[in-house]
Parts: structure tokens; sequence; C-alpha cells
């Protein structure tokens, strides 16, 4: 007897798996506004150098600032330099020292970068980690690095959470994830300094990293094969609940320390619903622990009113599920490749998460240049990912996990590409196509949890998760400074996010389907029925369910 038919007994979907999918819920909506908080958090307002004598009104001083900041090639004040000394300016009272009414100086007057700080436009944003400690101009690189040293901590903590839970356990690595969430991001919102701020923001994606590596598998072990793909996509719609929330909140909430805070508080409860949140008892019975598995199970049945005994879900049962995999007690990431379909499902799979994060964050984080204010932009990013869910649910019932993996990438790549076409005053198609491709994005992101979920055995699950968020986060990490690329050529940044969405795109046609498949417990299932696709013909194929 396998888990299938453990699960089959006791209820494979019903009152107990709802019930884990809404204690779980919490942490699917706290990882976007962590993770999306760099729009709001780090925006840079407009600004320019700060000048002594400056009128009070920001906007209605056009005339003297002229007289003080160069203009850009485009035609605007300069945000970043200032004159060396006051220009006169024709049909103006205002002339540089030395100078007569009227006389220009002689070749380009020098300009210097603004020696006594900025002035900042404080209508939409009262505070800003920009604002506060000037990363502007030349230390702009700062501001975007502080989202790249948040994925890198959430890159490291993925390595970590996706060992040890394999090891110790899914329940006590969240709660461990919860505690030092919510302690690490009190001590970012109480940073003094850029360094402190920078070093625990990196922490608390170390943190955080544990509720995308656990939450997933902790939904999936309990259900049967018919319900993963429904519970699955709705588990992703709390993820789109915790973007447009985040619009709400920064909308309401306009200084960065009072917003981190916001939206970390809720961790406290959080930690308070995993006293019914169970331990899942698929990992159970591969550690050999088949008492506590036993005692889940039967637990899971009674909730779900199924007639099952002590006698009938006997132990002699659950020993020999729990003998299969006995000896694999310590997993690890080299147990990812030791086999060789193992190791092109994880070559394939870290590929595929790379390109899913590049072109999500990339998309995401990039909010300019829409025709939309920053909230309005968060919103309708937010309401696209309601009809991408749809589209995931239908998409991998009907045409399964590969195709739609591979199709919600190259809509993410289209998307991007036809938006290099459209020229800067055509706004209405530009936003259009950004939305389309925010859209993609997302679907791509709800179909790889899910899809690789599927590909890697128990035993492995969540070290294999672990490995892929990992490459996914360094694409999570490098989308925010790619955007950077804008200094060597504008439409770059574009062309890198929809290129690398089109390379992941390819790489996910390679993967095994999974569709209507059994969970593949041991290393041995995957090996004898994971077979790549250029080899489906050579292998037995999927053991298939009737859905």
């Amino acid at each position: 007897m396998g888990f299938e038919e453990l699960l089959d007994k006791v209820g494979g979907f019903g009152p107990f798996q709802l019930r884990n999918v809404a204690l779980l819920a919490l942490p699917r909506v706290l990882l976007p506004m962590h993770f999306l908080l760099p729009i709001f958090l780090a925006a840079v307002p407009a600004h320019r150098c700060a000048l002594p004598g400056a009128p009070d009104n920001f906007s209605n001083q056009d005339a003297w600032l002229e007289a003080h900041l160069p203009r850009e090639p485009d035609g605007s004040l300069s945000s970043c330099l200032r004159f060396t000394h006051q220009q006169a300016l024709p049909n103006s009272t205002f002339w540089g020292e030395g100078q007569n009414p009227g006389e220009q100086p002689e070749g380009e007057p020098s300009t210097v970068p603004c020696p006594q700080g900025w002035e900042y436009n404080h209508s939409e944003f009262s505070s800003t980690i920009a604002t506060e400690w000037d990363l502007v101009c030349e230390q702009k690189g700062l501001n975007k690095a502080t989202s790249t040293f948040f994925f890198a901590g959430v890159l490291v903590g993925a390595v970590a959470y996706g060992y040890l839970s394999d090891r110790f356990g899914r329940r006590r690595l969240l709660l461990v994830a919860y505690v030092s969430s919510l302690v690490l991001s009190l001590a970012s919102a109480a940073s003094v300094s850029y360094i402190m701020f920078a070093i625990t923001r990196t922490l608390t994606g170390m943190a955080l990293a544990g509720f995308t590596i656990i939450v997933m598998p902790l939904e999936l072990e309990w259900l049967d094969v018919r319900h993963r793909t429904v519970a699955g996509v709705l588990s992703s719609t709390f993820w789109t609940g915790g973007v447009m929330l985040l619009a709400l909140i920064g909308y309401l909430i306009r200084d960065w320390r009072w917003l981190l805070l916001a939206v970390t508080l809720p961790c406290a409860p959080g930690i308070l619903t995993l006293w019914w949140v169970p331990e899942s008892a698929r990992w159970l019975l591969t550690q050999g622990r088949v008492e506590e598995a036993h005692r889940y199970l039967l637990h899971c049945a009674r909730l779900n009113g199924r007639p099952v005994g002590e006698d009938s879900l006997s132990r002699e049962a659950l020993n020999k599920v729990a003998a299969a995999e006995r000896m694999v007690r310590r997993p690890s990431y080299l147990d990812l490749f030791r086999t060789p379909r193992l190791r092109y499902i994880s070559l394939c799979c870290m590929v595929v998460w790379f390109g899913v994060n590049f072109s999500y964050y990339g998309v995401s984080l990039d909010v300019s240049g829409l025709g939309l204010n920053v909230y309005q932009t968060q919103l309708v990013f937010g309401a696209v990912e309601l009809p991408s869910k749809l589209l995931v649910y239908l998409s991998v019932r009907h045409a399964g996990r590969r195709l739609t993996m591979a199709g919600t990438l190259l809509g993410a790549a289209l998307a991007l590409g036809f938006r290099l076409l459209v020229s800067p005053e055509m706004k209405s198609w530009s936003t259009a196509l950004a939305v389309m491709g925010k859209g993609f994005s997302e679907a791509a992101f709800t179909t790889a949890y899910l899809f690789t979920s599927e590909l890697y055995p128990t035993v492995l699950r969540q070290t294999g998760m672990g490995l892929t968020a990992l490459v996914g986060r360094l694409g999570g990490s490098l989308a925010p400074l790619a955007a950077l690329l804008d200094g060597v050529w504008l439409s770059l940044p574009k062309l890198a996010y929809g290129g690398i969405a089109l390379l992941a795109a390819c790489t996910a046609l390679l993967l095994p389907e999974t569709k209507q498949a059994q969970l593949p417990e041991t290393i041995q299932d995957v090996e004898r029925k994971s077979a790549p696709t250029s080899l489906q013909e050579e292998e037995m194929p999927m053991k298939q369910v009737q859905d």
C-alpha cells in the first residue's frame, strides 16, 4: 500500500484539507507584501539639489530654478547637478555672480554635484529610504541594491529551509520562519543607518524564504491527485490578495517605517495559527515516525467524516509505506544530481525558475512610464493576477503542466518584446502590454510551484523546492540590478527580461508531464516514472489515475 491509498481512506480532500489551506493563507498574503515592498519603500520622488534661498513652492519656481540648475537632454531640469554660479537668464532678474544683467557667460557653465544635499517632493511619499539616506544620483545603485540584498537573503534561506525542513519537519521550520521574520522586520523598521537596514533586510529575506519553501508542499502532501490543481490555484490567489492589499496599505501609509511595521505585525497572530497546522504525514512516514503519522491520519479521517478506526488504519500498513524509504533519513542536495532523471529534472527546473523570477520581478518592480501613479499601477498589477489564476486552472487541467508552463512564459516574453516596439507616446499600448506581461509572468509563477512540487519525490520534495527557489531567487535578486542597464540602452532591461523568459519557456518543454500522475514518493519512483520527454517511448509512462 502506498500513501495515496492511505490518503484515500482518510479523505484526500475535505474539511481537514480546506482548514489546512486557510491556516496557511497568511504566509501567502505576507510574502508579496514583503517581496514587492520596495515599490513603496525604496520609491524615489521628484528631487533636486538643495539651494539656499529657494522659494517654498516646489513646483512654481521655474525661472529661479533655471538660473541654478542645468537642463537634461530631454529638457527637464537636472536632479543631480547644479551650476557652480548662478546663471543669468533672458528677460529675467536673476544673474550670476560678477555678471551684468543680460550678460551670458562664455562657453558651457560649470556644474557640480549637489553639495548641500537634495530637496524632495513629499506630495506622494512622506518618507522612503531614498529620502532618508539620500539614495539618489550617484547613490541610486544602493537604492536598487536593497532589493538585491533582500532576494540574496531569500536565496540563502531557500537552501537552508529546504534542507532543514526535510530533516526536521515542515511545521517546526514554519514556526522558525514566523518568529524570525517578525523579529528581523521589526529591526529593519528601527534601522538608524543604511548599513543596518541592508543587513536586517537581507536577514529578513532569509527568514521569509521559509514561507516560500514550506507552505506549498505542506498543502500538497495532504491532498489527493484529483484536487491538487484546484487547491494549488486557490492557494495562489492569496498571493494576489497580498499584492492588492499592499497597494491599499501603501496608499494609506506614506512613511516607510510605519509601512514596514504594518506588513510585519500579522506574523504575530500567524504564530498562533500553527497550533492547528498539521505536520505532513507523508514526511513523518519517510522518517519512520509511524505513531505521529497514525495520529494525524486519524484526525484527518475524523474531520473528513470518514469511518476509519484504528484497526482499519493499521500500523502494519503504515510500517510498509514507511519501510520503502526508511534508509533515507538525511536528504542532501547532492541526491538531486546522483541519478540521471532526477538530475535532468533538477537542471531544467533551475533554468525555468530563474526565468520565472527574473521576468516576474523585472515587470513587477518597474512601475514607471505607464501613465498611472504607483498606487494605481500596483492595484492594476494585482487585479490582472486574478484572471491569470483562472487561466492556469483551466490550462493545467486540459493542456497539462508542461505546456502551461511554457505557454505562460512565452506570453510574458512576447508582451515584453512587443512593448519594445511601442513608441513612448503610445502610453495606453505600453500600459496594456505591461499589464499582460505581469499577468503571464504571474501565471508562470503559479504553475512553477505546482509543477515543481509534483516532479520531486516526497523524500526530496523540500530539498528540490529549496534548490529551485535558490536559483529562482538569484533571478529575483538580479532583476532590480538589470534595471540599471537602461543607462547603457533604454530598452536593454526589457530585452533582458523577455529574452530570459523565452529561454525558460523552451526549457520547460523538456520536462516530463505530471498531469493526473501520483506524487512520486521515492527516488526510485522518479527514475522509473519521470523519464524525460525524449525517452518517454522507451520508458514506462507515469501511472495515471482517473480524474
